[in-house]
C-alpha cells in the first residue's frame, strides 16, 4: 500500500451513494472519471457538492475523488456533499463541530413517498364525482 494519506466517507441522499476518496493535494476533483464541471454543469450543484470544504477552509488542499451512482444529479450532489463532510471529519476530528452545525454530517432521509393503491399519485385522490 502506498505511503500517501487518504481519507474516505461515504455520503447518501434520497437512492444516491458517493464514496469519496480525499488525498492531500492542489484541488483536483474527478466524478465518475470526469471534472467537476462536466459532471455537474448547473453552479448551484457544484457550490452545494464542495460547500463543507468552504466551511472547513480546505478548498485547494484536497484532492477529492468520488464514484457516485443512483438518484438524479440533485440527489447525487447532495451524496457527494455529504461524503466530502464525513472525509474530512475522518481528516481532522476538529472540524466534526462545525460541520455538524452546518447540517453537512446529517443525512437527509427523506424518500419518494410510494403510490397507493387507488390513488393517482402518493396522495393525489381521484376526482369525486357526485353522479
Amino acid at each position: 500500500m502506498t505511503g500517501i494519506a487518504q481519507y474516505l466517507g461515504t455520503g447518501k441522499r434520497k437512492t444516491s451513494v458517493a464514496r469519496v476518496i480525499l488525498r492531500p493535494g492542489d484541488g483536483k476533483t474527478w466524478i465518475n472519471g470526469r471534472t467537476l464541471e462536466e459532471y455537474f454543469p448547473r453552479a448551484s450543484h457544484r457550490v452545494a457538492a464542495l460547500s463543507p470544504l468552504k466551511t472547513a477552509g480546505a478548498d485547494g488542499t484536497y484532492d477529492l475523488r468520488v464514484r457516485v451512482h443512483g438518484g438524479g444529479v440533485s440527489g447525487q450532489a447532495g451524496a457527494v456533499r455529504h461524503g466530502i463532510a464525513r472525509a474530512l471529519v475522518e481528516a481532522d476530528p476538529e472540524l466534526r463541530v462545525p460541520l455538524k452545525r452546518e447540517g453537512y454530517l446529517t443525512r437527509d432521509a427523506r424518500q419518494v413517498e410510494r403510490k397507493k393503491a387507488g390513488l393517482h399519485k402518493a396522495r393525489k385522490a381521484p376526482q369525486f364525482s357526485k353522479r
